[in-house]
């Protein structure tokens, strides 16, 4: 799908399974606005997509960005969501794994201190981690919550095709 408007944001919602338990890697977000905060501050790796850029591509790209891993693999389309703002983030499933200690995300500069003049660069990603799913819904932003309900939904019918 090509997007003509740079309001929309791209991501890859990356899980694995481990011991029975499915897992999200999520990031968070760097810079001194989000030092300080924990619960309801991660983030799935995404972006804003270019005028005219392929979504999937996009995502694909920021992953790579944010977390210096490759996204490979089979795509499970999520249903977009609307965040207070108006973005909309479109989002694709993909099970995969990394070691989030290997995590190298891209810079950005910003003034830092504020009205200083003086710029500073920041990680867009400061962290990664892997979270179960009761877990990666307390970490997550709120309005990205949806994701990983859907995550869950899907696996859930998925299972239930599979143990038939």
């Amino acid at each position: 799908m090509v997007v003509l408007t740079g309001k929309r944001s791209a991501g890859i919602l990356m899980y694995r399974r481990s011991g029975g338990t499915v897992e999200v890697l999520l990031v968070h977000p760097g810079g001194p606005f989000w030092s300080g905060k924990d619960d309801g501050a991660w983030s799935l790796p995404k972006g804003l997509v270019g005028p005219g850029e392929d979504e999937l591509l996009a995502a694909i790209r920021e992953f790579q960005e944010e977390t210096g891993f490759p996204a490979e693999g089979e795509f499970v389309t999520l249903p977009e969501l609307r965040q207070r703002s108006g973005k909309v983030i479109v989002a694709w499933a993909l099970e995969g794994d990394c070691d989030p200690a290997e995590m190298k995300s891209n810079l950005f500069s910003m003034e830092w201190p504020p009205h200083s003049g003086k710029m500073a660069e920041f990680p867009e990603a400061d962290r990664a981690a892997w979270f179960d799913l009761p877990s990666a819904k307390t970490k997550i932003i709120k309005g990205q919550r949806g994701f990983i309900e859907e995550l869950e939904h899907i696996l859930e019918i998925n299972g239930r095709q599979t143990s038939r």
